[in-house]
């Protein structure tokens, strides 16, 4: 088993987008990528939510384990709820 893995860490913004890869020791946790990763500083835009991650478009917890050429992702939360915007196109 290598001693290293690489993973990248994505969020997005109605704005931008960002993706880092990150190098990290085997074993790692998704929340270890974000903070590694750096784009929480860069995007302050974004409330942070733990418990908003993802691998692979797969809701994960902060404390999985990654495995190499994981992709994690930051969810950010809805601005609309999609039963009203369903609603609001039936009107």
């Amino acid at each position: 088993m290598a001693d290293r893995i690489t993973v990248e860490v994505v969020c997005a913004t109605a704005e931008r987008q960002l993706l880092r890869k990150v190098t990290l020791a085997a074993g790692s946790s998704v929340i270890q990528a974000v903070e590694q990763s750096g784009i929480l500083q860069e995007m302050p835009e974004v409330a942070f939510d733990p418990s908003r991650l993802g691998i692979f478009s797969r809701r994960v917890t902060p404390d999985e384990t990654l495995r190499d050429g994981d992709r994690v992702e930051i969810y950010r939360s809805l601005t609309l709820d999609p039963k009203d915007a369903r609603r609001r196109r039936a009107r």
